[in-house]
């Protein structure tokens, strides 16, 4: 038994050993700067980060289009993650709390690749023929350019300016919301079980309605494993590959607008790793997994230690 309890090391160790392994000679050529430096185009004058044909391997392109994405999908999520944990926790009528949660663990468990279909052939149309042009006409309309436009958020440069192909930034944000929600709900509230039922009647019973009494008695006291459970679906929106490759757009470069392609860290390696014909082309690639690794191990170990400080000797609550 020790041996298997051990085993779950030696993979982790050994993975991180043939990424190490493997990515050193990018590592030397470049260093740390690999991550934030870029070359200069000398014809176009223009930064020049990810150019394989030219020797050029810089991964801040993928560095930007993972946070951006990330951002977008929290920004979305962990609203209605909380929400939907806060109504299945203290409000649900018990013929509901079954269908509920079920359909909740549902989402968790379809593969990105259909998440990814799914996207291109409802939410990519959908974004750039009603949602994209809303936000469009927001925040390009002459009166937010002139009042805000100091801050190159709005206007044809700003965050919704330029080409709307549907594809990029914005859409792999979304279709990221989607997948986090399952983690971000049931760890949430998982958390929120774990209050004691003493908190909750006490706060009744000092003549608190029932919102006051979930937002004191219950939120307050599970806020660092709630912090948690999204640090733990930022995690997963970070290592996301598939759905986020077919439809971010897969473009090395780096624009303020979220309409714009990108590409994240997990999708080019998705797409060019088959393709990489040169050693150093390959070693890069692997250099940007190590990071991913590393980053994804981090995310989730605080994650798990928030979750647990909430938890721990939480006696079981039957639903």
């Amino acid at each position: 038994m020790l041996t298997c309890a051990l085993s779950i090391f030696a993979i982790v160790a050994l993975i991180a050993m043939e990424l190490a392994m493997q990515s050193q000679l990018s590592w030397h050529k470049s260093g740390l700067p690999f991550f934030y430096k870029f070359n200069i185009d000398p014809d176009t004058k223009l930064p020049l980060f990810w150019d394989p044909v030219n020797g050029s391997f810089y991964a801040l392109p993928f560095l930007y289009g993972t946070l951006v994405t990330s951002l977008i999908a929290l920004v979305i999520a962990v609203p209605l993650a909380i929400g939907l944990a806060i109504f299945l926790t203290e409000m649900c009528p018990r013929v509901l709390r079954g269908p509920l949660s079920f359909f909740t663990e549902l989402l968790a468990a379809i593969p990105s690749v259909v998440y990814g279909l799914w996207a291109v052939f409802v939410l990519v149309p959908l974004l750039r023929e009603h949602v994209n042009p809303a936000f469009m006409a927001i925040f390009n309309n002459p009166t937010m350019v002139k009042l805000f436009g100091w801050t190159h958020l709005v206007g044809d440069d700003g965050l919704f300016g330029g080409v709307n192909l549907g594809l990029g930034l914005m859409a792999a944000g979304v279709i990221l919301s989607i997948m986090i929600l399952p983690i971000i709900a049931s760890l949430t509230r998982e958390v929120m079980s774990a209050v004691p039922n003493s908190q909750r009647e006490a706060a009744l019973a000092l003549g608190a309605t029932r919102w006051e009494m979930i937002r004191i008695a219950v939120l307050r006291n599970a806020r660092i494993g709630i912090v948690g459970s999204i640090i733990l679906g930022l995690g997963r929106a970070l290592g996301e590959t598939m759905a986020v490759a077919m439809v971010i757009g897969n473009s090395a470069e780096i624009h303020r607008s979220l309409l714009s392609t990108g590409h994240s860290m997990a999708s080019v390696i998705a797409n060019e790793f088959s393709e990489a014909t040169s050693d150093m082309h390959r070693s890069a690639l692997i250099e940007i997994g190590l990071a991913l690794f590393l980053v994804t191990i981090l995310v989730n170990a605080c994650a798990r230690l928030l979750v647990w400080a909430v938890t721990r000797g939480a006696p079981a609550q039957v639903h």
